[in-house]
């Protein structure tokens, strides 16, 4: 069982940044993509960004463009998701997915194997 472990949440001011790590238990980015969702509270689930396993692809959500940037170390497993320009409406729980179910497009899940969360709250 593939298991995605979050890091990196926290506390920031608006206008601060965070950067966000998915450590995975296998070496399984040889063949998945990996992307970030996030859910605040009381809203559904929303893709973030998505990367391909090469690398070669990647994509954004709107809300996050220019803003955010997503990229992969796959000798260490790991996905990050570099976070600037922090806003409040980026306060949420963020969570890593891996699959081979495409980019996120349509706000579709990457695949079934999902992290268990790490909780970003942006305030000041």
């Amino acid at each position: 069982q593939v298991q995605l472990v979050e890091s990196g949440g926290g506390l920031v001011q608006p206008g601060g940044s965070l950067r966000l790590s998915c450590a995975a238990s296998e070496s399984i980015f040889s063949i998945y993509a990996m992307g970030w969702f996030r859910q605040a509270p009381g809203k559904e689930r929303e893709f973030v960004a998505a990367i391909s396993w090469s690398g070669d692809s990647t994509n954004y959500a709107d809300s996050v463009k220019g803003r955010f940037t997503i990229s992969r170390d796959n000798a260490k497993d790991t996905v990050y998701l570099q976070m600037n320009s922090l806003k409040a409406e980026d306060t949420a729980v963020y969570y890593c997915n891996a699959g081979t179910n495409g980019l996120g497009y349509g706000n579709l899940a990457l695949g079934e194997h999902w992290g268990q969360g790490t909780q970003v709250i942006v305030s000041s």
